[in-house]
């Protein structure tokens, strides 16, 4: 059985006890909790910052992880989503460094999992993308080796808005890249965030990725979309996705849940499995977002 629960970056203004009582009260069984460092957002739902890692010590830590369970919630995975691989050098170290203090942190709290991108140099193609994927995820992955921390890219190609097209910010798209990848760095602890509305958008299947790479499926997010017809005539598939497209909740976009979870079920899939909202239709008031969130908990449970 997944372990079903709640991605918190739909919820940046509640604390992390607030998070918390919220997803045990709806009956939430895990948690994936956002990182990042405390700072100005660069997107929406970016810079959610629920765990400080840079002002948490061990104590601090285990008292967080204590709190969950008291509350019958699991800390399923710590969340960051930066780009490590970003043109900008600076931004990528700074990204880099906080990725192997989340790495730590998971250890010390025994999180099997953390759930990040890969990012992407946008200004190069995919060869010299892979090169430098190795080049600078190598020593991280090695890293999570050592502390027995997951690493689960998602698969979001990050490019959906003016300033992301065309290159995009995450690598980690498609399945002919993660073979490469994996062939790159092989390592049992480099695996998949799994998204099932990425390959929906790309016009992929949602379904046949999860076959192949049943083992490196460490993660996955609930997340819908909904394509509009109307504008892709408008637009074109070539344009940036911002303009045809919309974040959905569950239920309420083209994913099929019912054979993305049948998949799952094949391959014996245990893991978490979170919700993640992005859907603006429910984010006029926190009573509206909360509102969102149930109604994804409602539709999901029945396959879960």
């Amino acid at each position: 059985m997944m372990n079903f629960g709640l991605h918190s970056a739909i919820l940046p203004d509640l604390t992390f006890e607030e998070v918390v009582d919220y997803a045990s009260a709806v009956g939430f069984k895990c948690l994936e909790v956002c990182c990042w460092p405390v700072g100005k957002a660069v997107r929406r739902y970016a810079g959610v910052t629920h765990i400080n890692l840079n002002e948490s010590d061990n104590d601090r830590l285990a008292y967080y992880k204590k709190y969950a369970e008291d509350k019958g919630i699991e800390i399923a995975a710590l969340g960051y989503y930066p780009n490590a691989m970003d043109a900008d050098r600076e931004a990528a170290e700074v990204a880099q460094k906080h990725i192997v203090r989340m790495i730590d942190a998971a250890a010390e709290m025994k999180v099997k999992t953390i759930s990040t991108f890969v990012g992407k140099d946008k200004t190069q193609n995919i060869e010299a993308n892979l090169d430098l994927f190795e080049k600078i995820w190598t020593p991280i992955v090695r890293h999570a080796e050592d502390k027995d921390v997951k690493i689960a890219i998602e698969n979001c190609p990050m490019l959906y808005t003016k300033d992301e097209w065309p290159g995009g910010n995450n690598l980690a798209c498609a399945p002919y890249i993660w073979r490469q990848m994996y062939e790159r760095i092989d390592s049992d602890h480099l695996g998949i965030a799994y998204d099932p509305s990425h390959p929906y958008l790309q016009q992929g299947s949602v379904t046949a990725p999860i076959y192949e790479f049943r083992d490196k499926i460490f993660h996955v997010h609930f997340k819908d979309i909904k394509i509009y017809p109307e504008k892709v005539t408008e637009y074109g598939v070539f344009s940036y996705p911002g303009l045809w497209h919309s974040p959905k909740l569950p239920g309420l976009g083209g994913v099929d849940f019912a054979a993305f979870i049948s998949a799952l079920n094949d391959i014996r899939y245990t893991g978490s499995a979170v919700i993640e909202v992005e859907d603006k239709a429910f984010e006029n008031s926190l009573e509206d977002t909360k509102s969102g969130i149930e109604q994804a908990y409602r539709f999901l449970k029945q396959y879960l």
